[in-house]
């Protein structure tokens, strides 16, 4: 809201098209603003997140609009406007960061492990070859770690499947199966 008002008080601090990217970027949060499915390893990880986005990086972003600050002329101060495009990017992120945390439901692992359910791993195999993957909320994906979200084709071709059950997903190069061999 501090920076809708800052785009709307004094324009010219920000270049319009970088205030309208605000703007949008802020409607955009507010129609996002809906429950997410986090585990608690999630949650943790998002917390960590926050605080040092609030804790260091503020801090270092605050230093170098000070440093810039004393260069002068703030209208014609690349440095000055590059830290304040910055300093909103982190804001928002901070802000959505909250959103998030504040509305989030946390995933708790049914302990009956014969159905595919979020928070699960899932061993599979597709051609012959064999891959884990873990069951998480869509701000937990990460799939360098083979975390895929419930709400991607995989994940929900998954969603409550058995050991030995076949699940086919279409791919840009056709359809693939997959074959449950182990949930944990």
């Amino acid at each position: 809201m501090f920076i809708l008002f800052l785009i709307i008080s004094n324009p010219k601090t920000l270049s319009r098209g970088f205030a309208l990217y605000i703007l949008l970027c802020y409607i955009l949060l507010l129609l996002m603003v809906k429950t997410k499915q986090l585990t608690i390893e999630g949650m943790e990880k998002l917390k960590k997140e926050l605080d040092h986005l609030k804790n260091t990086k503020r801090k270092e972003i605050a230093e170098r609009l000070q440093e810039a600050i004393s260069f002068g002329d703030l209208s014609e101060n690349f440095a000055y406007q590059q830290t304040k495009e910055e300093q909103s990017f982190l804001e928002n992120r901070i802000y959505e960061l909250e959103q998030i945390i504040k509305s989030a439901v946390i995933i708790k692992k049914n302990r009956q492990t014969d159905k595919v359910q979020v928070g699960s791993f899932v061993l599979v195999e597709m051609k012959k070859q064999k891959q884990e993957f873990q069951i998480v909320g869509s701000e937990e994906t990460d799939p360098f770690q083979n975390r895929i979200s419930f709400e991607s084709p995989l994940g929900k071709a998954l969603l409550n499947k058995l050991v030995g059950s076949l699940v086919e997903i279409e791919t840009p190069n056709g359809k693939v199966s997959y074959k449950i061999l182990e949930i944990k």
